[in-house]
């Protein structure tokens, strides 16, 4: 081979270089669907006010974003079969790969992240040697949030795309998947924003939080309807889709479902918040990014385990 071949990097294969994608990638698919969905629900939220405050749920979700995103691409990176050559994906790239699409998104999502966390926190004391920079980067505070919010979301539905790119298995090989990961990455992500926001000030009868609580009646109807899309799609595709839709109605994987994913993620968010106390909302809080968590787990899993069966 020569010079050329020896760096061409395969982005169709699989994340692990096997069959199974370990726990790493559904973290990875976990932290970055809180990260966009927290970012783009925060900033969407301003936006609908009109305005570019750095109030508490700001703070936190460029917090959480930025966090959450860094972690997952530690996973992502030592899950590749040499985390040392993980420079490559960030130089070479193929186009009609969504891998490499995805990365590229996240090459401009995190710096910009960065830089907006700096702008939302620019009065801290701590970074009172920024002032002059970030005060000046704050004149471009509107096209920075909508940069930010645009990659937000492109993130939470690259993930869904990454994934349902398996055309092995009918469970994960579906259009509604990308859908699906928005709208899951929103409900945890606006999960994870309400919790933090408290620890910058927010009080839990605050307009804002109120608003980011009456999304959730909207986000989890559409993961609902994405799911029964899904679920459909099997019982009514082909003899291998007929057998992945197993996935849902036996085995260990159902229950992490229909428990995990359906009774924590979407019930007992939905119960708590018929109730305004504080053992509701933080309950309800925590039991939104469990339900998600788990909803990341089942789709790799068992959409993996029913494709080989």
């Amino acid at each position: 081979m020569n010079g050329t071949t020896d760096i061409i990097i395969d982005f169709t294969t699989g994340l692990s270089g096997s069959v199974a994608w370990p726990w790493p990638i559904a973290v990875y698919l976990f932290l970055a669907g809180i990260s966009g969905g927290a970012v783009a629900l925060a900033i969407l939220l301003n936006l609908f006010h009109k305005e570019h405050t750095d109030n508490p749920q700001m703070k936190a979700a460029t917090c959480v974003g930025l966090v959450t995103i860094l972690l997952g691409m530690v996973c992502l990176v030592l899950d590749l079969t040499d985390p040392f050559q993980f420079w490559r994906i960030l130089i070479y790239y193929n186009p009609t790969s969504v891998m490499s699409i995805g990365v590229a998104a996240l090459l401009f999502y995190i710096p910009l992240l960065f830089v907006l966390t700096l702008v939302v926190f620019r009065d801290l004391p701590i970074l009172k040697f920024l002032k002059p920079l970030t005060d000046f980067l704050a004149n471009f505070r509107t096209v920075l949030d909508w940069l930010v919010m645009i990659l937000a979301i492109v993130i939470c539905a690259y993930t869904g795309f990454l994934i349902s790119a398996l055309i092995r298995f009918p469970l994960i090989n579906t259009a509604v998947l990308p859908a699906l990961f928005v709208a899951s990455g929103f409900s945890a992500g606006g999960a994870a924003v309400r919790l933090v926001a408290v620890i910058f000030g927010a009080n839990r009868g605050d307009p804002q939080m109120h608003q980011l609580h009456l999304a959730e009646y909207p986000i989890i109807l559409v993961e609902a309807m994405c799911i029964f899309m899904i679920a459909v799609s099997l019982i009514t595709g082909t003899e291998a889709a007929q057998v992945a839709f197993t996935a849902f109605t036996s085995g260990t994987w159902a229950v992490v479902f229909w428990v995990g994913a359906i009774l924590i993620g979407m019930v007992i968010p939905l119960a708590c918040s018929l109730s305004h106390s504080a053992v509701c909302f933080y309950f309800g809080c925590s039991a939104a990014i469990v339900g998600m968590m788990c909803l990341r787990l089942f789709i790799l899993y068992a959409g993996q385990l029913n494709g080989l069966n």
